[in-house]
């Protein structure tokens, strides 16, 4: 939408306050886009990472698939606490703690390797929620660096060319103002010197 203004001096003083606004947010809001940017790079890695670790971990579950089935509700997921940090500005949440349930079972019975298998399954549904917060922290923090862009796109592009434009345009109409004002007022007066001039005469 093209801008609309009137041509005197309040608006040019109005103007040049929101394009010194936007000169000086500009670089703030390019350097945050690249930062966003940089932390959508790292976390996406950092995803990959635990991928990684979920696969090799799963390989060494399966040894364990008969004793699942066997005992499935043995390890049960207590509470996850998840709290909200800031990333450059931007709010995103991370796990604090997970806490697990052990059922009560008699513990004479069991294989002496079951310690080891419910240490591997709890680090198991531990990375899955990590890689799923990761996950989030990345859709969050990659909205949050287009919503920067397309604001950088808004002043470098939209709003500080506008500006600029209407403020060299409303200058030229006063000056123009200014110069017909002046030569009017030459004209008028050479008229009256004129007239002064064939009084006397």
């Amino acid at each position: 939408m093209a801008l609309k203004f009137n041509y005197n001096k309040t608006t040019i003083q109005n103007f040049k306050r929101q394009l010194a606004i936007r000169q000086k947010a500009l670089p703030i809001l390019k350097n945050k886009e690249t930062a966003l940017r940089l932390e959508v790079v790292n976390l996406t890695k950092h995803l990959e990472k635990l991928n990684i670790q979920q696969k090799q971990l799963e390989v060494e579950l399966e040894s364990y698939h008969n004793f699942w089935i066997e005992f499935p509700d043995i390890l049960k997921m207590d509470k996850i606490k998840i709290h909200r940090k800031k990333v450059i500005g931007v709010k995103v949440p991370e796990i604090e703690s997970i806490s697990f349930k052990i059922a009560d079972v008699s513990w004479w019975n069991l294989p002496a390797w079951i310690p080891g298998g419910i240490k591997l399954l709890k680090e198991g549904i531990s990375l899955k929620l990590k890689a799923d917060i990761v996950q989030k922290q990345i859709e969050i923090l990659d909205l949050a660096r287009k919503k920067t862009t397309q604001k950088v796109n808004l002043y470098e592009k939209v709003q500080i060319p506008e500006f600029e434009e209407a403020i060299i345009k409303i200058k030229r109409f006063l000056e123009d103002k200014e110069n017909i004002s002046k030569a009017a007022q030459k004209i008028v007066k050479k008229r009256k010197d004129k007239k002064q001039h064939e009084s006397i005469v």
